[in-house]
């Protein structure tokens, strides 16, 4: 997605907004190669209210926000016991509504990411058989409401299956470039792009039936069985990568790289050894680094959801 990226201050120009099929952030940094750079209409702003933020009560507190600020896919609900909920102003459409032109820039490059995964799973539903329905993305700021529940920025983005929408607070990119070692656009792009991949779920039936056995199992298993689901997510992230790529030469050198470092850096092992000092397994929500980082070069690979299997019997 990124070649030879540089800053206009380097160069001492910044290029035009768009080159071809390659878009630039305001930075000056080629973002994403694109077809036509399409932005997609299933984007929901709701930026405008400014996320009022609600006070943090009980027993929950900051340290547990700290270590599901990574936590892709993980529903607010659980997580938001004791907090105060305050619905926030909502709005639609992407606007500036008094935001920097750098945000913007990023809720443009999002954009353009959710509408190449519309154009990459429309055609494969379809040669299924099947009739993929595109979900909206949510942006937000500092807080908000979904069906879900009340979600916070510090949650990190998540895909909510009952209104079948995805939130994200574009300041998360700043943690994962910062606070996670993760740059790139690459890497943000496979943040929607496994969020994306919940929504596959969803539309399966595969997220139903998930969720019917957790109902039943004990918390270990229960557990266990929402690693199998985010490690799915990532293949199906990494499927994504795969198509748009033979379909439209998305991928650039040193992506690749991005998107595995990406997958490392959220893993339950490096999460939780960075945020306790130590690793608890038992608890591990989302897997390892090692099996993300597997489960999305397996999509990437093959670029075949039969591949994508984590369930199947002798799967890691």
């Amino acid at each position: 997605m990124t070649c030879d990226a540089r800053r206009s201050d380097e160069r001492g120009t910044r290029p035009p907004g768009r080159q071809g099929q390659r878009y630039y952030n305001n930075r000056g940094v080629s973002t994403v190669r694109l077809e036509r750079g399409r932005q997609s209409r299933n984007i929901e702003d709701r930026r405008g209210g400014r996320g009022r933020r609600a006070a943090v009560g009980g027993g929950i507190g900051a340290l547990l926000l700290a270590l599901v600020a990574m936590f892709l896919g993980v529903d607010p609900a659980i997580l938001t016991q004791g907090v105060k909920q305050v619905a926030p102003v909502q709005s639609s459409g992407v606007g500036s509504g008094g935001r920097s032109p750098a945000e913007d820039e990023l809720a443009k490059f999002v954009s353009m990411v959710l509408a190449d995964t519309e154009d990459t799973w429309t055609p494969i539903f379809r040669s299924g058989g099947q009739v993929y329905r595109e979900p909206t993305l949510v942006l937000f700021s500092g807080s908000t409401q979904s069906a879900c529940g009340f979600a916070k920025a510090a949650m990190g983005p998540f895909y909510c299956p009952a209104d079948q929408k995805v939130y994200i607070d574009l300041q998360f990119y700043d943690d994962l470039q910062n606070r996670f070692g993760a740059p790139g656009d690459f890497a943000q792009a496979y943040v929607i792009a496994h969020e994306i991949g919940h929504h596959v779920q969803t539309q399966l039936g595969i997220a139903d039936k998930v969720s019917r056995a957790q109902r039943r199992a004990s918390k270990a298993q229960a557990n266990q069985l929402q690693v199998l689901m985010e490690l799915q997510a990532d293949c199906l992230a990494g499927v994504w990568a795969n198509h748009a790529n033979r379909a439209r030469s998305i991928l650039e050198r040193g992506d690749i790289e991005e998107g595995l470092n990406a997958a490392a850096a959220i893993g339950d092992d490096r999460l939780q050894r960075q945020s306790q000092g130590y690793v608890v397994p038992e608890s591990f929500t989302h897997g390892s680094s090692a099996q993300r980082v597997h489960w999305f070069k397996q999509g990437l690979q093959y670029g075949d959801l039969q591949r994508c299997d984590t369930f199947a019997e002798g799967a890691r």
